[in-house]
């Protein structure tokens, strides 16, 4: 299965007042493994970027001047997308602007059936622990040294390893016992379904040449035990 786990920076908190989205990670995942795949932009948000905000990813106006629009890029980001599910950290927040984005280019939006939110997952499986990204890297054992500031693809895919781990680890095929299945019931009110997928069994069943190979075998076999414990009865 096909899955996309991104990360956005902004320049601030809320598009409703204005905020634009001025950076975009992606990482493509297939059955749970990155790909190598990604998708990384940034876009210029026509309008001065707070102190704040730059506090805390470091992209500056200048830096942002010669970016494209994400109108320009709108196109291939989509196109990257895929109809494939897409997996963020408090994935509301990113969805938000992903979708403001795409609203302002005349673009249908992003249904919210697709939305996996990492953030949701990790509070029932650990409820009452932190789930901050840096917390999960604590977690799971994620070398997080690159991540000085905030930073889209370097956060997606911080993301992703962590992702990995809260849907089963990296051997997810082995486990003794079902994957949990988190329903729609089990989902916060605000988000999508989150479903964790079982892995169906795998047929064992000897080929019928497998077995006339065994029959010929066993038939070279010279006073076999099973014989002879037949004859005791």
């Amino acid at each position: 299965m096909r899955e996309i786990v991104f990360d956005t920076e902004t320049t601030g908190l809320s598009p409703l007042t204005g905020d634009r989205m001025v950076e975009i990670g992606c990482v493509e995942l297939f059955n749970r493994v990155e790909t190598g795949r990604t998708f990384h932009a940034y876009f210029n948000p026509c309008r001065p970027m707070p102190s704040g905000a730059e506090a805390v990813h470091g992209l500056s106006d200048s830096f942002l001047a010669d970016k494209p629009l994400f109108s320009d890029l709108c196109e291939n980001l989509l196109e990257f997308f895929g109809d494939s599910p897409l997996i963020a950290h408090n994935a509301s927040f990113d969805f938000g602007f992903l979708n403001h984005e795409l609203s302002l280019c005349g673009r249908p939006l992003v249904c919210l059936t697709r939305m996996v939110d990492t953030l949701v997952i990790a509070r029932q499986r650990h409820p009452g622990a932190k789930h901050s990204l840096d917390a999960l890297c604590t977690r799971f054992g994620v070398d997080r040294s690159l991540r000085v500031k905030h930073g889209a693809l370097i956060d997606a895919q911080l993301l992703a390893q962590c992702y990995v781990e809260l849907t089963g680890g990296r051997q997810i095929g082995l486990s003794l016992a079902g994957d949990l299945i988190v329903t729609e019931e089990e989902a916060a009110p605000d988000s999508a379904p989150i479903l964790i997928r079982i892995r169906p069994p795998r047929p064992h069943a000897p080929s019928e040449e497998e077995l006339l190979q065994h029959a010929a075998f066993v038939a070279t076999l010279v006073d076999p035990i099973w014989i002879r414990l037949d004859s005791r009865r």
